[in-house]
Formats: structure tokens, C-alpha cells, sequence
């Protein structure tokens, strides 16, 4: 459908890509990546038409569609949500008055006559269009891509400019599906989808007729819809075959590749050259030395070209809190009549990581104020436990940033003992670079200081992170360093993301705040062992499908009528290893493994440091930091040897 041939695109002095070559076809189904600045959405851009090559040409075939999408800018008014999304089908509807006026011509017009034949080819041509385009079911598939996308009913009728920026994108992403482009260029799609939208849209691109490409920093999102990978890397297009996953395995692989290339080129070059060095001046080795040179000129030099480094950051470790974290009770909360959670009942212990899910206007982000006291509900009981400190990160989180206060500045007086050059590793995990850092909070985007506040809380965090909507405005990059460090964190966590991969990346627990089926009442709160993935088998069945399979493949109870069966041998043949509490248990079990040489090391240093007379506060200092590492170390040591029994016992399970 559409060729890249020796493409080339500047941006100001900096060259974007040279030489790119690239032929789309029309089931391409690809992820374009690359380093941020690398030019994907410009790219992207020139393909839609938006944009030209400074060099090299862009040819497209003739009469064939393209829909875009940018990451943002589009607004839209004057119609209802419904009425604009209908607008894409307007060629259509005039087709259909056609089809009618067509329909009226042919029962007055002479049969026999030449201007009746024209009529009747025209009406042959329309009807086929619109019975191939099902034009009397379109009402129904415009309902059905908005409530995929997550509009109600009652957002059908209101207006479009009454709606938010990513409620706008979600409607122009709406009427690109409905209208079916040949190609479809998609940047950044799942910005502003929550997710249920997301995996909506996943499956509805799984039936996609034509052709897409995607930018996306969502890992899962492009695992799914993708088979084909194209790299801005070393300003050149890199062309990998497979999803996400597959291109950092074969990325690794083709590195390894050209590595050893250039190790046996460096070889091969170091030995031209010493040979020319030592024959230069010798007559007998003149015409040996000449073929040497010519042979050197005419190698093509292999170039590693240098990768961005591999960002890794751990903020300090907060003091223990007790073993439970938050106990909640009959907690209800409501804003004026409407009625936002009721009857949530749960208790969170220390270490949890849990993803707090649910549709949009559920409650999560009720709830996660709630956590954090920013709120109060209206009944039940929310009790923090023993030296609980809790930090609360908003999807708004930069209104309460200085906007004087310069970036380096404010984050060092946020965290005093950290080196510079480690919080200038830190920012630029978060995409600030140069002279970023010296820039007032006050001339960022609302994106970029809601990347700052949550790079702030991490160098200097408390026991209990609340976090709702972290990966927002995030690259894959950041979301790494991100799941790194939370995953090294020796607190207690809750979180919404809309991200799947860092949600099963992170998730040991998943709290679902489900609506009720009555619009009068309030959200209530189900608790789900396992990560996403998890949860979402449970949703769909899979516990018991399990429990099912499993009574099947148990032997048959044979009745002998002169020895009743014993209840106790029966109640043996039914018992089965819980693979969701196994699973927990190992995990859990991993976790303390891996902390408890950690705390070891920090007794070490501690005593350590103990050994070195500063002050007498010092000392007093270091004696209470102490005694806490030591309590944890025996907490841990307990909490592994009752977790190896359990395992033994689960596995023993007959």
C-alpha cells in the first residue's frame, strides 16, 4: 500500500533517519519504537501525509485511505457523541437518499429508453454498496465502539465539547474504527483508555481487516496486537519479525552479532596495520605493503553504536511498619446522594503489593484518597497500623509542586544525602535531560511535573506508597526503572496502573472495586490472590474450570455393599493442591530470600558504622536503626521457616 524508499528526515540540525527504506502492506499489523527524540511520531506523520522527507520519496497507492491518530490536539464540538461518530458514515447516508431518489426516477422513467438504463446501472452500483456496508446496522455498530470504549449511554446524547481532552481522543480514536481506513496509524492510543478500554480495544484490533501501526509504550499492548517490529535505532530502520518480546530477544541477538563482526574486523585491521608498520620501509615487502593499504581502504568499517544506558536506581529503604498496614471496616463513602463505595471490608499486611482495578468512576481513586487521609468516609472504621507512614501519589500530584523551585534544587532538599549525580540519574530515568534540571516546576507541562512529583517521592519514600496512575506520561524506559525499584522496596504498596505488563510485573494482590448492578448503590470491593493475569482467569472462569477438571481426573468411588465407604478416605481423594496458594507461597517465599541477605548486609554496615565514634547522638542513632534491622532479621527468618513448611505441606498434598 504505501513505500518508504531512501527516506531521510531532519529535525533542525539533528538528523532523524537516512536511508529508510520500508514497504507497508496491507495487513501490516507493527510497532514503531525507538528512543524518545528518535522520530517516531514524525515518521509516523510522514506516512499519514502530515509531514514530508527532506530526501528520498513516499509513494502510496492510488485512492487508498489513511486514518490518524495523534497523542493529543484533537478537539472536537457542535454534535453529540453519537452524531459525530454517525458523521463518519455521512457519504453513506447520502447514498442511501440516492438509492431512494434512484428507486423513485426508475418507476417513471421508460423502460425502453437509454436514460432508464443509465438510472439502472447507478441503482445496481448503489445498492451493492450498501448492502455490502450493512448500511442498516450502522446505529448499532456505532453503539457498540463506544460502549467498547467505554461511553455510556447517557454520554451518547451530550455534547462533545463537554467532554475532556482524553475523553476527546476517545472519540476520534472511535470514528477512525467505525470508518475503517486501509491503513490506520495509531500514536500512543492507549494514553487515555483505562483497562477494561484497553483490553477492549486489543481484542477489536485482533479482527482488524485492514492494516495498523502503532506507538505505544504499553509492553502488553504491544505483545498482543503486533507481529512486526520496526526500530528507530542508529538513524536507520531496523526491520524485526515477532511482538514485543520477540524483538528484545532478537534485538540482544543481532547486538551480540554485530559485536563479535567487530571484534573480528578490529583483529583483522590490527593485523593490516601492524604488518604495514613493520614492512613500510623495507624495498624487498614494497609491493605487499601497497596491497595491504589498498586492502585497508577498502574496508567498510563496522560501528557499534552507543546505547542508551541501562538506568538503575534504588531510593532508600523506609523503616519497618508493623505487620498490618491498613485495617478497613464497613467503610462507606458517598458525595451528596450519590453513593460511591459501600460496605468494603479489608485488610492489607505488610509487604503487600496490591493493583487496585476497576471501570472508570468505580472508586479507585476514591479509595486510594481514603488510604491516604485526604478524605474521610462517611461510615466505618480505617485504622493505620504501628508506624505506618503513608505517601499518596495523585494523578494531579503536580498542583502541589513550588513552581518557582528549580528542579535539581527541590528534589536535593527532598533528599539531602543522595548525590547529585545520582538524582541527575534519576531525572533522566524520567526523561530530564541537560539542562532540564535547572528549569522552574512552574514552566513544565502538567505530564512532565507529574513525572517530577513521582521521581521526587522515590528518593525519599515512605512505608506505605499510594500511587494512583504512576505509568501515566511514563515511556517504557521509566516504567522499568519504575518496577525495579518498587519491586526492591521493602514497603507496603497500592496501586492503579493501566498498564498490564508492570501490573503483573508488581501485583501479588488484586483489590477489583466493582459497581454494583443497582445504580443506587455504592461500589464494593472483591479480593483476588495472584497478579492480573490471575484475576483475570478467575474472572473468566478458570477456577472453575480447574475445580471441574480436577473432579474428573479424580479416580471413581466404587460402592461395595458389604463395606461402607469411609468418610475419611473420600474426603483424602478430594483434597487438591491450591495452585494459586502454592503459587503464593513461592513467590512470597522468594521475596524473603532475597530481603533477608539484604538486611544482613545492612546490620553489617551498621555495626559497622557503630564501631567508629562520631557523637553520642550518632551513636544513639545507629543503636535504634539497630535494633529495628534486627527485629526485621528475626521477623524474616521466622516468616521463612513457616513459609518452607507451608510448601512442604502444599506440595505433600496428595
Amino acid at each position: 500500500m504505501l513505500q518508504l524508499s531512501g527516506a531521510g528526515k531532519r529535525f533542525g540540525p539533528r538528523l532523524l533517519f537516512e536511508n529508510a527504506d520500508w514497504l507497508i502492506t496491507p495487513n501490516e499489523k507493527t510497532a514503531l519504537v525507538g528512543a524518545n527524540g528518535a522520530g517516531k511520531s514524525t515518521l509516523m506523520k510522514i506516512l499519514g501525509g502530515m509531514d514530508s522527507l527532506d530526501y528520498g520519496s513516499v509513494r502510496r497507492t492510488r485512492g487508498m485511505s489513511i486514518g490518524y491518530l495523534p497523542q493529543d490536539g484533537l478537539t472536537l464540538s457542535g454534535r453529540t457523541v453519537f452524531e459525530e461518530c454517525l458523521s463518519v458514515f455521512d457519504a453513506l447516508r447520502a447514498m442511501e437518499t440516492e438509492f431512494e431518489t434512484l428507486a423513485h426516477a426508475l418507476s417513471e422513467l421508460d423502460p425502453a429508453s437509454a436514460e432508464y438504463a443509465t438510472v439502472a446501472d447507478r441503482y445496481s452500483h448503489v445498492e451493492s454498496r450498501l448492502r455490502h456496508h450493512n448500511v442498516y446496522a450502522l446505529d448499532a455498530e456505532v453503539g457498540a465502539v463506544l460502549t467498547g470504549l467505554g461511553f455510556s449511554k447517557e454520554d451518547w446524547t451530550r455534547r462533545t465539547e463537554e467532554f475532556s481532552g482524553g475523553w476527546q481522543m476517545r472519540i476520534s480514536l472511535a470514528k477512525l474504527l467505525l470508518e475503517q481506513p486501509d491503513l490506520l496509524l495509531l500514536d500512543e492510543p492507549t494514553n487515555h483508555l483505562d483497562l477494561e478500554t484497553r483490553n477492549w480495544l486489543e481484542n477489536y484490533l485482533g479482527t482488524w481487516p485492514n492494516g495498523y501501526i502503532l506507538i505505544s509504550h504499553d509492553r502488553y499492548f504491544l505483545d498482543v496486537t503486533v507481529n512486526k517490529i520496526i526500530e528507530i535505532w542508529n538513524k536507520h530502520l531496523h526491520v524485526y519479525h515477532g511482538n514485543y518480546e520477540k524483538y528484545l530477544t532478537q534485538k540482544a541477538e543481532r547486538r551480540a552479532q554485530l559485536e563479535s563482526a567487530y571484534k573480528n574486523q578490529r583483529e583483522h585491521i590490527e593485523h593490516l596495520e601492524a604488518f604495514i608498520s613493520r614492512f613500510r620501509y623495507q624495498a624487498t615487502k614494497a609491493k605487499q605493503v601497497q596491497s595491504r593499504i589498498k586492502e585497508l581502504d577498502k574496508i567498510e568499517r563496522i560501528e557499534i553504536p552507543v546505547e542508551e544506558p541501562v538506568p538503575h536506581f534504588s531510593f532508600p529503604q523506609p523503616p519497618p511498619s508493623g505487620r498490618t498496614v491498613v485495617d478497613v471496616s464497613g467503610l462507606s463513602m458517598q458525595y451528596g446522594e450519590k453513593r460511591v463505595l459501600e460496605d468494603v471490608n479489608f485488610t492489607i499486611e505488610r509487604g503487600d503489593r496490591i493493583a487496585l482495578v476497576g471501570v472508570n468512576g468505580a472508586g479507585k481513586s476514591t479509595l486510594i484518597r481514603l488510604l491516604s487521609g485526604q478524605e474521610q468516609p462517611v461510615t466505618g472504621t480505617l485504622k493505620l497500623g504501628h508506624n505506618v507512614t503513608a505517601e499518596y501519589f495523585a494523578q494531579d500530584q503536580y498542583k502541589v509542586l513550588d513552581p518557582a523551585a528549580r528542579m535539581l534544587e527541590d528534589i536535593g532538599r527532598t533528599a539531602p544525602k543522595v548525590a547529585e549525580k545520582d538524582l541527575r540519574s534519576l531525572l533522566g530515568c524520567f526523561l530530564f535531560t541537560g539542562d532540564d534540571v535547572f528549569k522552574p516546576l512552574g514552566v513544565l507541562s502538567g505530564g512532565e511535573r507529574n513525572r517530577y512529583a513521582l521521581a521526587r517521592i522515590l528518593v525519599s519514600p515512605a512505608n506505605f506508597l499510594l500511587l494512583d496512575e504512576p505509568t501515566n506520561h511514563l515511556d517504557l524506559r521509566a516504567k522499568d526503572v519504575l518496577l525495579e525499584a518498587i519491586g526492591k522496596f521493602s514497603g507496603t504498596v497500592i496501586f492503579v496502573s493501566h498498564d498490564r505488563y508492570f501490573i503483573d510485573g508488581l501485583a501479588q494482590k488484586v483489590f477489583e472495586v466493582a459497581r454494583s448492578e443497582d445504580p443506587s448503590r455504592g461500589s464494593q470491593m472483591h479480593v483476588f490472590p495472584g497478579n492480573y493475569e490471575d484475576f483475570v482467569w478467575r474472572k473468566e472462569g478458570g477456577a472453575a474450570s480447574l475445580a471441574a477438571q480436577t473432579a474428573a481426573a479424580a479416580p471413581p468411588v466404587v460402592e461395595v455393599p458389604v463395606a461402607p465407604a469411609v468418610p475419611e478416605t473420600t474426603a483424602a481423594h478430594a483434597k487438591r493442591v491450591n495452585p494459586i496458594k502454592l503459587r503464593q507461597i513461592q513467590e512470597r517465599l522468594a521475596q524473603v530470600e532475597a530481603e533477608i541477605p539484604r538486611v544482613d548486609g545492612w546490620v553489617a554496615e551498621t555495626e559497622q558504622a557503630l564501631g567508629v565514634f562520631v557523637s553520642a547522638e550518632e551513636t544513639q542513632r545507629l543503636s535504634e536503626v539497630l535494633a529495628v534491622l534486627r527485629d526485621r532479621q528475626t521477623e524474616l527468618n521466622s516468616e521463612w521457616e513457616e513459609l518452607s513448611l507451608q510448601l512442604e505441606g502444599q506440595e505433600a498434598t496428595p
